[in-house]
């Protein structure tokens, strides 16, 4: 008896250390792994704080300061909130920027879905999707100044006009009308791109929900709304951050097409983000570098808030299919 006991405590020590032994590499596997860590992440960390958040920091003090980009800087508070707030420019600015975002992003979304429901099922649809994506393709530098010459009172969209028989088409150029032309055109460059996205999404989902739909009678909206809506909401959702982003920043459209080299464009089709570039860069009178930081950080802010706003709205559980 007593032997036997010894002979299984000799065989459960055994059986103890051989798992030590089993369990030393992954702990010393751990271990080395920590020791990585701060190695692997230290330059990006560093990379992300020199040029990402130094600058917004940097950003943040100098809106609190009236600076003319040389000497020293005067300590304003929030005075350069208040008048930019106050002052006509940026309010117009502000409001043409959020019709960008909510007037142009639903347009654009709308497009997508229905380009997305027509070239599902179209012999094609990838010749057809290279051919809508296309004006991403371009720099929007060029592609804005095509849009400019396309709607100038000689352009070919005027012709086109003149040749259906309308003697007198709108002045397109025209400075009231000016916005909607370059909305037109943002929403045109847009359409391609987002489209593209959500049909790579639809491509995943299977074939055979879409034979249940049709064996059910389901039309093309009943279709989108209780397949495609659901099963693609998530890639839906990086669609709505990304053009909140891209709204929020446009720029270079606007400047390429209403300016000139040696003048802005017109105030009224002024975005937040070429607020901000007026105020640093005016060709003539003393830069305000305190008041486009201040338009800078509202725009940053804001892109904080509606992108967590909309990542709360859309968050789903997810779908398995």
């Amino acid at each position: 008896m007593t032997t036997a006991v010894s002979d299984g405590a000799r065989r459960v020590r055994a059986g103890r250390a051989t798992a030590a032994g089993r369990a030393t590499p992954a702990g010393a596997f751990a271990r080395h792994r920590k020791r990585l860590y701060v190695p692997f992440v230290a330059p990006a960390l560093l990379l992300y704080t020199a040029f990402l958040l130094a600058p917004v920091a940097a950003t943040v003090w100098i809106s609190l300061h009236t600076w003319a980009g040389a000497g020293p800087m005067e300590w304003a508070g929030v005075s350069n909130y208040e008048r930019m707030f106050q002052d006509p420019v940026f309010r117009q600015s502000f409001s043409n920027t959020l019709l960008l975002l909510l007037g142009g992003g639903a347009v654009t979304f709308a497009l997508s879905f229905g380009l997305t429901m027509l070239l599902r099922d179209m012999t094609g649809r990838s010749a057809a999707r290279s051919v809508i994506f296309f004006p991403n393709i371009v720099p929007p530098l060029v592609v804005s100044i095509l849009w400019g010459f396309l709607f100038q009172a000689d352009g070919l969209v005027n012709a086109a006009l003149r040749a259906i028989g309308i003697a007198h088409p709108p002045a397109w150029l025209a400075e009231e009308d000016q916005f909607k032309v370059i909305l037109l055109g943002i929403i045109w460059m847009s359409t391609g791109y987002y489209t593209t996205i959500i049909m790579a999404a639809v491509d995943r989902i299977p074939p055979y929900l879409y034979e249940d739909c049709a064996l059910a009678g389901a039309n093309a909206w009943q279709r989108f709304r209780h397949v495609t809506l659901p099963l693609s909401w998530d890639v839906i959702g990086i669609c709505a951050v990304l053009w909140t982003i891209n709204a929020m920043k446009t720029f270079e459209f606007i400047i390429a097409m209403a300016g000139s080299s040696s003048a802005l464009p017109a105030t009224s089709t002024w975005t937040a983000s070429l607020y901000a570039y007026a105020s640093a860069f005016m060709p003539s009178g003393v830069p305000q570098y305190g008041i486009a930081s201040a338009s800078a950080v509202v725009t940053l802010v804001m892109v904080a808030v509606l992108v967590v706003l909309i990542r709360r709205v859309m968050r789903r559980d997810a779908l398995e299919f």
